[in-house]
C-alpha cells in the first residue's frame, strides 16, 4: 500500500504547476494583483507592490478581471434559468437536494480562472436522508494521473485528500468495533507524531497543504484512491479474459489500508467528475489567463497617471520677486492668491506675474489606457453587451439581444464544455441513485 501512496503523492506533485498558476489567477481574479516577484533596479527579486511602493508610487488596481468573470457566470445563470436546466425534467429533485444552480456557478468560476472543475458524487446517508450527493472539490486537495483525453477516459487513478475528526474515521472504517476504533485511535496518534512518510512530508514550495498533513489540528488526514485494475481469467477454451474495474482504497498517511472496495455502483466507474480546460498536450490554460497581461499593463498606467497628476503643475503662480510691492509679504501673497476676490499690489514694473498649468494628457498615457481596455475587451472576447455596459448603438430589445447572442458566441466553448460536464455529472448521479448495486 505503500507503493500505492507514493504513486498518489507522485501524482498530487505532478500538478504543482497548474496549482501554483491557480492560485496566481485567483490572485488577480480577487483583487491582489501587485504581488508577482519581478526584479527591481539591482536584480533583486522583490513583490511588485514593494518595488512600486519604494519608488514614491501608489499600487492601484482597476479589477477588470472580476468584473469579467462575474458577468460570464451571470450569462450562465440567466440562460440556465431561461432553460429550466435546474427546475425541468428528471434532475430536479438531485437540483433541489444539492442546491445545483449555486453549485455549479461557483464551479463555472473556478473553471474559468484556473482551467478545472472537479466533482465528487456520493451515494450516502446526510442530514438523516440516503441520497446522491454533489460536492465540488478543492483543487489542493485533488490528484489524477498524467491525462491526455479532453474527455478523461485515460484516467487510471484519481482520488483526493480528506480530513476528517476521529469520530467519523471510527464511524467509516471502525467496522463497529471498540477494539477497532481504539486500534484506529492508536495508529492516527502515532502518524501524527511523524510516521513512515515523515520525513517526506514538507510538500511543494508554495502549496497550500501537505499531503500527508491535516490542515486543520485535531483532525486526520485520510487518501481516497480510486484506481483501474485488471485481472485475467480464462473462461473456457483456449481464450483469455481479461477484466477491468475501478477499485476504492482508503489509506492512513503512513500506507496503513482503512478500507477497500470495488465500484458499487451500476455504472462500475470511480465517483469522481473531472474536466480540464482546453487539456491541450496535458496543458491547462483557462480562461482568465488570457487577459493577465492586459490587467498587469491598466494597472500601471492607472499608477502612471496618477503619478502625472500629482506632479503636474495645477496653478502654481510664477511670482517675479521685482513685482513685490513694498510692504506686501509673500505670504500675503499666497493668502490672497487663493482668495476669489483677492487683490495682490504689485509695482508694475518688468514680467507681470502668470500661472502656469500642464495638460496631463498630452503624454499620451491617457490613449494608450484606452488601447489597453480595448485590447482587454477583444482578447477576453467579451464585449459591453455581455457586461452589461451601455451601447448607444443599440436600439431595441431585438437590436441587444442580437449583440447578446453575438458576444456570447465567443464564449461557446466555455460554455458547452463546461454544460458537457454538468450533463455527465448528472446522468453519472441519477445512475447512481436509481441503479445502485
Amino acid at each position: 500500500m505503500k507503493e500505492l501512496l507514493q504513486g498518489a503523492y507522485g501524482a498530487w506533485s505532478a500538478l504543482g504547476g497548474v496549482r501554483s498558476a491557480r492560485r496566481r489567477y485567483k490572485r488577480y481574479t480577487y483583487g491582489d494583483q501587485w504581488s508577482d516577484y519581478i526584479p527591481d533596479s539591482n536584480g533583486i527579486m522583490r513583490r511588485e507592490e514593494e518595488i512600486i511602493t519604494m519608488s514614491g508610487k501608489r499600487p492601484m488596481t482597476n479589477n477588470l478581471i472580476r468584473q469579467l468573470v462575474k458577468s460570464v457566470v451571470g450569462r450562465y445563470r440567466s440562460v440556465t434559468t431561461e432553460d429550466g436546466t435546474y427546475t425541468r425534467g428528471r434532475a430536479a429533485d438531485l437540483s433541489r437536494a444539492n442546491s445545483l444552480a449555486e453549485l455549479d456557478s461557483r464551479l463555472l468560476e473556478e473553471f474559468l480562472i484556473s482551467g478545472t472543475a472537479v466533482q465528487r458524487l456520493a451515494d450516502e446517508t446526510r442530514f438523516g436522508v440516503r441520497d446522491v450527493w454533489v460536492d465540488n472539490v478543492d483543487f489542493n486537495r485533488f490528484f489524477v494521473n498524467d491525462f491526455r483525453d479532453p474527455r478523461g477516459w485515460d484516467i487510471t487513478m484519481v482520488g483526493m485528500l480528506h480530513d476528517m475528526p476521529f469520530p467519523e474515521v471510527a464511524r467509516r472504517f471502525g467496522a463497529s468495533s471498540r477494539a477497532r476504533a481504539e486500534a484506529l485511535r492508536a495508529l492516527f496518534a502515532d502518524v501524527s507524531r511523524g510516521g513512515a512518510f515523515a520525513p517526506e512530508t514538507v510538500g511543494l514550495p508554495g502549496a497550500d497543504i501537505d499531503f500527508f498533513t491535516p490542515v486543520r489540528h485535531g483532525y486526520c488526514r485520510v487518501v481516497e484512491i480510486w484506481t483501474l485494475d485488471s485481472s485475467l481469467g480464462a473462461p473456457g477454451g483456449s481464450k483469455l479474459d481479461v477484466t477491468f474495474r475501478w477499485h476504492c482504497r482508503w489509506l492512513a498517511p503512513d500506507g496503513t489500508l482503512l478500507g477497500e472496495y470495488d465500484s458499487p455502483w451500476r455504472h462500475g466507474q470511480h465517483p469522481f467528475m473531472v474536466k480540464f480546460y482546453p487539456l491541450t498536450d496535458g496543458e491547462v490554460h483557462p480562461f482568465v489567463e488570457d487577459v493577465i497581461d492586459q490587467q498587469r499593463a491598466i494597472n500601471r498606467l492607472i499608477v502612471l497617471i496618477d503619478r502625472i497628476l500629482a506632479t503636474s503643475a495645477k496653478g502654481v503662480l510664477l511670482f517675479p520677486t521685482s513685482q513685490l510691492a513694498p510692504g506686501t509679504s509673500w505670504q500675503d501673497v499666497v493668502n490672497r492668491w487663493a482668495q476669489a476676490d483677492g487683490v495682490i499690489p504689485i509695482t508694475g514694473r518688468g514680467e507681470m506675474p502668470q500661472q502656469v498649468m500642464t495638460n496631463p494628457s498630452a503624454s499620451g498615457a491617457y490613449q494608450f489606457l484606452e488601447l489597453q481596455m480595448k485590447l482587454f475587451d477583444d482578447i477576453s472576447g467579451v464585449g459591453d453587451a455581455l457586461l452589461g455596459r451601455k451601447d448607444t448603438s443599440a436600439r431595441g430589445v431585438e437590436m441587444l439581444e442580437t449583440r447578446l447572442r453575438t458576444a456570447t458566441i465567443a464564449l461557446a466553448d466555455i460554455f458547452d464544455t463546461f454544460t458537457t460536464f454538468t450533463a455527465m455529472r448528472t446522468a453519472k448521479a441519477l445512475d447512481m441513485k436509481q441503479f445502485a448495486k
